[in-house]
């Protein structure tokens, strides 16, 4: 639906609009098209469009010709997604921000973007230990090898050597960047860089040409996270990036896995403190690890597409739009009122009766899915 993309990426041009404001519009209004086209009132109404905001808004939207600028960017930029496009990942598009564009480089596959094939991220120090390279390199060969495509940020350390162990397996990998896909940063990694566009993607909510930036690399690890069904963290000192990724992959209901590490390592202090937080561990059966994996539910899979449907009651308002903030993934308390925009005691009350209809089942750590 180019219309509607052509009005993501109008909104998206105007600033101190980001991707959680745009949801909030999207979901307000049902599409940014008719937002585009409401009045300072009607955008009072949405949560976070302050006096500032609405003034920029104002100022900036009469400069702006969706449609127009939606040609020109496709002429500099000739491949990337909207939410409005159906190729759009489907896991980042049920984060609470996903990119409004999001640019690619490679060989696309379709039942990644439809959240069909699982897909697991590994992160890490720049600078791992022969340990933290060891188990890297056997987890990702184990990975792609049993059909998973491995997710990382194509950084020095344990980015990289993720990549490469994924590749030399025959199997997919996706590096997010944070920079435009056309630009190559750490420079050394030139050539793994064409090793993934044969093997599977680079991505970015950047446009091209956009150098380094390290404000950058902390919000691209939302994608890494939104990407993935589970997040493995190899080793991670206590300030990691990687500890950031694996704070959104709670936030976004994913599984976090972290490898253990000695008391007085540093590189592990990061992995231990995940692991006394609640994540698991990643022990040195990785068979067990693979099954665990493998046991999280695909979106739309054969076997759920000839599985007899079971006829939906018809809901309040109220319940069907909590029912409408699930995948197939558990989803956090916090996350399931962010997304319906209804308040917390509503939210709970709503839940406590879809689990009375067996809709929903609640999980350990007030966390939620569809029955």
């Amino acid at each position: 639906m180019v219309e509607e993309g052509a009005y993501w990426l109008a909104w998206a041009q105007i600033s101190g609009i980001g991707p959680v404001l745009l949801r909030r519009l999207q979901q307000h209004f049902g599409t940014l098209a008719t937002a585009w086209n409401a009045t300072k009132v009607q955008l009072g109404e949405v949560e976070g469009f302050g006096f500032q905001t609405l003034e920029k808004v104002v100022q900036q939207r009469s400069r702006l010709h969706p449609e127009e600028l939606f040609t020109k960017h496709q002429q500099e930029n000739s491949h990337f997604w909207t939410p409005a496009d159906t190729d759009y990942p489907r896991l980042l598009l049920e984060t609470p921000s996903p990119p409004p564009i999001l640019y690619y480089r490679g060989e696309v596959e379709l039942q990644e973007n439809l959240g069909q094939k699982p897909m697991v991220g590994i992160v890490g120090t720049r600078q791992p230990s022969e340990y933290g390279i060891r188990w890297t390199r056997q987890i990702s060969t184990a990975l792609a090898k049993n059909g998973f495509t491995v997710v990382s940020g194509m950084a020095e350390g344990i980015d990289t050597e993720s990549h490469i162990a994924a590749i030399k397996a025959g199997g997919r990998t996706i590096a997010v960047l944070g920079t435009g896909v056309d630009v190559i940063y750490p420079h050394k990694n030139r050539d793994l860089y064409k090793q993934i566009l044969t093997a599977g993607l680079v991505v970015s909510e950047y446009p091209t040409k956009t150098p380094p930036d390290r404000t950058h690399f902390p919000r691209r690890n939302r994608i890494i996270a939104g990407l993935s069904r589970a997040i493995l963290v190899m080793e991670a000192p206590l300030k990691s990036g990687a500890l950031i990724t694996a704070t959104y992959a709670n936030e976004f209901g994913r599984d976090v896995y972290a490898l253990p590490g000695r008391l007085d390592d540093h590189p592990s202090q990061g992995c231990l403190k995940l692991l006394s937080q609640g994540a698991s561990f990643i022990l040195k059966e990785l068979d067990e690890l693979l099954t665990m994996l493998g046991a999280i539910p695909q979106i739309d899979g054969v076997e759920a597409s000839t599985a007899p449907k079971q006829l939906m009651p018809t809901l309040s308002p109220e319940l069907q739009t909590v029912m409408n903030a699930f995948s197939c993934d558990a989803l956090p308390f916090d996350l399931i009122v962010q997304q319906t925009g209804m308040a917390a005691g509503l939210v709970s009350g709503a839940l406590l009766q879809l689990e009375l209809m067996d809709l929903v089942s609640q999980l350990p750590g007030m966390r939620y899915q569809k029955s």
